[in-house]
């Protein structure tokens, strides 16, 4: 990405507090405070993740839950030995080079959340503990593109690893994506599209990939576009609580695509506790999975059929069809499902919109400008996407021996 905007990709969502019993964490200007807490039992965890019911996918994996679909997680890194993912983590890029190490307290927390939404497995007898994703087969490819809040080499991704993104877009889909999960984003004020975003989005989904995005979370800052979710061809995911009501932070754009949850959603850290945390992040990675149990039955549909699939099956949706606040309704994987097989494979269109760009368009390249730093604010920053400060819901015992906090 070139230009002289100074762009802010960031990661979107909070945590709050728990059921009694639970510790409360506090976030403050992006910073994580975990308080002592009292540890829940490890299978209350599994109680908690009401969007397993929500989504009606106990259905839905009587037909599918995933194999043989890869879901490229473009964010922070992925712990591959987390017990509720481990087996379903591939061998992944990092598109940044530097910065926090595994092990470290700054490494993978958020990509690890969204991993565990996706694709998480569960873990100890019977796998009844722990995280369950929506797609628990498929394949998880962690592709590094951003730093985590705190992160002191943040600066220093913001001034020489601006291409990140569009860099690892491009290399997911040339490595084995079946689905990308961007639960990340800039709508900040001076947001604004980037061609070689809108160049590597548009080439992943001529290779067949579905791309997901997080709508982002500026429902009560204005509502500002947030880019890639206003990519062509991008399904944005906004956000609604378990009564399936928007969310007050979800943005709301004409690129909504589908609802999903992002309300109290337990995620899996590589502390191997559990928090609940709130964003449109997490509502991307429900939309993630779902798309990944779709290609997984059915792999000849195209991007734009999966898209108008999540779109036509949605439930609940807006007095007229649809609206900014929630697209077509909240996502249900077992009614696309169901519908996906009376569809026949169409040939790859892809939704480019040539040299028009929403917004003012992206600003003149300088001859000697740097790339551009959307690395910046990462948890806690404007447009959070799953802005981590939660609640610790349970503490697993650790079994590295890396010295990982």
């Amino acid at each position: 990405m070139t230009g002289s905007r100074r762009s802010r990709r960031s990661i979107r969502g909070h945590r709050r507090p728990a059921p009694a019993g639970a510790a409360v964490s506090l976030l403050l200007a992006g910073a994580l405070t975990l308080l002592p807490s009292a540890a829940a039992h490890a299978d209350g965890i599994r109680a908690q993740q009401w969007g397993l019911d929500a989504l009606h996918l106990d259905e839905a994996w009587q037909t599918t839950k995933g194999r043989g679909v890869t879901v490229a997680v473009l964010d922070t890194g992925v712990e591959a030995d987390h017990p509720d993912l481990a087996g379903n983590v591939l061998p992944g890029q990092d598109m940044i080079g530097f910065g926090a190490r595994q092990g470290e307290r700054t490494w993978a927390r958020h990509g690890t959340a969204m991993a565990g939404i996706i694709a998480g497995h569960g873990h100890g007898p019977g796998n009844s503990a722990g995280v369950m994703g929506v797609a628990p087969e498929a394949k998880i490819l962690p592709v590094r593109v951003i730093l985590e809040d705190g992160d002191p080499a943040r600066t220093k991704a913001r001034t020489i690893r601006g291409n990140a993104l569009a860099d690892g877009i491009r290399w997911a889909a040339d490595h084995g994506a079946d689905v990308i999960n961007l639960s990340l984003g800039d709508d900040s004020n001076s947001a604004h599209p980037e061609p070689s975003e809108d160049e590597a989005v548009q080439y992943a989904l001529k290779k067949g990939v579905v791309v997901v995005a997080s709508a982002g979370n500026g429902g009560e800052k204005g509502d500002h576009i947030s880019y890639p979710a206003a990519y062509p061809g991008v399904i944005a995911a906004t956000a609604v609580d378990r009564y399936g009501t928007r969310a007050s932070f979800s943005t709301r754009r004409w690129y909504a695509a589908v609802s999903a949850p992002g309300v109290d959603v337990v995620i899996a850290d590589p502390d191997h506790k559990y928090y609940e945390g709130w964003g449109t992040s997490a509502a991307s990675a429900f939309v993630s999975g779902a798309a990944a149990l779709i290609k997984a039955a059915h792999p000849g549909l195209t991007p734009a059929q999966i898209k108008k699939l999540l779109e036509d099956t949605a439930r609940d949706a807006p007095v007229g069809g649809r609206d900014d606040s929630r697209g077509y309704g909240m996502i249900d994987p077992a009614a696309a499902l169901q519908a996906a097989g009376r569809l026949r494979p169409e040939s790859l269109r892809v939704a480019s919109y040539g040299k028009k760009y929403f917004g003012s368009g992206p600003d003149a390249p300088k001859a000697t400008s740097s790339t551009a730093d959307w690395a910046g604010p990462l948890a806690g920053g404007t447009g959070g996407v799953l802005l981590v400060a939660g609640v610790v819901l349970w503490r697993g015992r650790r079994q590295r021996t890396d010295g990982g906090a």
